[in-house]
């Protein structure tokens, strides 16, 4: 099985854990109870399909894809404006873009995919 490029994402992850273990302290997250984790072999085909373009930059299938993400909802993170970009995760037998997205943050390189368009989060475990 080929590791994708962004499993080198998990170091982060990997580190709030080990201090979990081992009875550090982390900082508590600011997002909402909203956001959970999903593990990278859990996500629909197509999502890998847009983590590759994200990957290798495009071409993307809608013009709205690579748009920043407002955070409107207040559901991730708070982060200054620009933070976020949002990509479309097709979704078969739909004519229009659904609901399906993808949404990554710039500086810590997190991924956070919502198949309910923004109501619920996962960030993206790619070590399981």
């Amino acid at each position: 099985m080929r590791i994708p490029p962004r499993i080198t994402r998990i170091g982060a992850s990997v580190a709030v854990l080990s201090a979990l273990l081992i009875g550090g302290t982390v900082a508590a997250p600011t997002a909402s109870a909203a956001v959970g984790s999903i593990c990278y072999s859990k996500l629909p085909s197509q999502a890998y399909d847009t983590l590759k373009l994200i990957d290798k930059g495009g071409p993307f299938p809608y013009s709205q894809d690579g748009v920043v993400f407002q955070n409107r909802e207040g559901v991730l993170p708070s982060q200054s404006s620009g933070y976020y970009h949002e990509y479309t995760v097709k979704t078969p037998g739909e004519s229009t873009r659904g609901a399906r997205r993808i949404v990554t943050g710039k500086k810590t390189n997190e991924d956070y995919y919502t198949a309910d368009h923004y109501v619920t989060f996962n960030l993206i475990n790619f070590g399981c």
